[in-house]
This record gives structure tokens, C-alpha cells and sequence, in this order.
């Protein structure tokens, strides 16, 4: 391929890669240890963000450990025998890969607050369940963004959300969402939903 016709390929990708829409997806976990596998994830909550916040996802999950650390779980709001009421995991995530598929048709990109403990467990679940993850290989962190806006590795982001976080996650990714509209809408952060 000659050396025009390259540039020319280039261009055309970056132009289509930068107009491309995502689906933002604000997702929270609750769980009762540390990481997938050894411990299990008790609940999550996700939503797209978008103006109205309308679309949300929460699914209950049945332990896949006899491990867990009470302490954790206390933050689930959950005992132990709710928990091994909840449903068959596979079940949960086959659900929630349906509701993405629903919600849009966009590049899905997954952000949280954590991103680093609540991707850990989706990303393990949706392979280790069905073999494959909606969101691909990559996940953004919500905290890390402000910092990055403010330029200031010691500001916190929290004080935008209107929400209460009660540690249910919708409610939590919805605050969460929230927070980041803020971003767009008084801070300036350019961003497509």
C-alpha cells in the first residue's frame, strides 16, 4: 500500500473511531470478599448513563464459594441465607449481557468508582458464566477522571453525586452517573452519551 493511500487509511479510522458513539454503563458491586472465585459477588447495579437515568440493571447472585467474610457481606445489606436464595449466577449475567444489548447498540464502556474491584468481578463472571464479556477488555475509572479534570490527585469527586449512596447499587451507580453528567454539563468534560 503506497504512503498516501496509508495516511488516507489511517485518517479514515481515527475519523470513524473519534465519531463513534459509546454507551456509558456506571456500574457498582457488592461483595462478600476481596475477589472472584475464592468469594463470591452478592449484587450489582448498573446503569446508562444518559439525561434521565431511566435505564437500570440490578441482579441478586447465589454464592459460588462456601468462603465469605462477614464483614463484607454486612455491606450487601444481605445475610448469608438470603444470599443462597439469590439466582444461579449464569442466569444473572446472561440477563444483564441481554439488558446491555438492549439498552444500546454503542460501543459499551464500562465506568465505576472503583473500577479496579468492580470490574474484577463482572469481567471474571461474564467470562467464567458465559464465555465472553459485552464490554471487551477495558474499563474506566470515575474518580481518576475528576482527578484528571481538576488536576489535582487529592480532589474527590463524591460531592457531585444527588443520590444518597446506601451501598444498594443502583442507587450508588446512579449517584455515581450522576456525578459524571455534572462533569459534562458544569465542568466541561467532552464526552458523547
Amino acid at each position: 500500500m503506497a504512503r498516501g493511500a496509508v495516511h488516507h487509511h489511517f485518517a479514515t479510522f481515527e475519523k470513524t473511531y473519534k465519531q463513534q458513539a459509546m454507551a456509558y454503563i456506571m456500574v457498582d458491586i457488592e461483595s462478600d470478599g476481596p475477589i472472584p472465585g475464592d468469594y463470591s459477588m452478592i449484587c450489582f447495579g448498573a446503569v446508562l448513563v444518559s439525561e434521565r437515568l431511566d435505564k437500570t440493571f440490578y441482579g441478586n447472585l447465589k454464592p459460588i464459594s462456601n468462603k465469605f467474610i462477614p464483614e463484607a457481606l454486612a455491606v450487601s445489606g444481605h445475610s448469608r441465607a438470603a444470599t443462597l436464595e439469590f439466582d444461579e449466577p449464569q442466569k444473572v449475567m446472561l440477563d444483564f449481557k441481554e439488558w446491555l444489548a438492549a439498552v444500546s447498540t454503542d460501543r459499551l464502556v464500562f465506568i465505576s468508582d472503583n473500577n479496579g474491584f468492580d470490574w474484577m468481578f463482572i469481567c471474571w463472571y461474564f467470562h467464567h458464566f458465559i464465555g465472553s464479556n459485552p464490554f471487551g477488555f477495558s474499563s474506566q475509572n470515575l474518580g481518576s477522571l475528576y482527578k484528571g479534570m481538576e488536576k489535582d490527585t487529592f480532589k474527590n469527586f463524591k460531592h457531585l453525586r444527588n443520590t444518597r449512596h446506601t451501598h444498594h447499587p443502583v442507587d450508588d451507580a446512579k449517584g455515581n452517573a450522576e456525578a459524571l453528567l455534572t462533569m459534562k454539563r458544569e465542568m466541561g468534560l467532552k464526552i458523547k452519551f
